[in-house]
């Protein structure tokens, strides 16, 4: 039943551009999309746990509310072009375990910054509890990074009808 469904959005039109236009603004050009998102919202969030870690501290970490804005975009960038991604390789991903795995970190991560907004939000200075969840944040967005590396090589499908020795 799922290679069904993977072998209906491997074949739509989308995916197929996907995997077969030379054109920059297909694979690579929403891989770099998906790249500058990643930067805007793990790098951001990346500065805001150094910055729990006890880095530039002459800073307040409340400060960094400024740039969630930001982040959100980060953010939207990369589910977009996640999703785009995504719809060219579907048997790659979705097949993969790395794939979930990545999935996880990111939730990880984004649920730390709403704690970590929370308390910073609520006057909170920088505690233990919150160089805690800084690092743990690093942890999660190395991991998701890391993640997505992977899969670039991690996989045993590439389509429905291949499968790697």
């Amino acid at each position: 039943m799922l290679d069904a469904w993977l072998l209906w959005l491997e074949s739509t039109g989308f995916s197929v551009w996907m995997r077969e236009s030379p054109s920059l603004l297909a694979f690579p050009g929403i891989l770099a999309v998906h790249t500058i998102g990643l930067a805007f919202v793990a790098g951001l969030n990346v500065a805001l746990d150094l910055r729990l870690l006890g880095v530039a501290q002459p800073i307040p970490a409340a400060s960094f509310e400024r740039f969630v804005p930001i982040m959100w975009l980060g953010l939207w960038l990369n589910v977009l072009s996640g999703i785009a991604l995504l719809v060219g390789y579907p048997t790659k991903a979705l097949t993969n375990p790395v794939f979930y795995v990545k999935l996880a970190f990111i939730g990880g991560a984004l649920v730390i910054l709403r704690i970590v907004r929370r308390r910073l939000g609520a006057g909170a200075v920088p505690s233990h509890e919150l160089t805690m969840l800084a690092a743990a944040s690093l942890v999660c967005w190395a991991g998701a990074i890391v993640g997505g590396r992977l899969l670039a090589y991690t996989y045993t499908r590439l389509t429905v009808f291949d499968t790697v020795s």
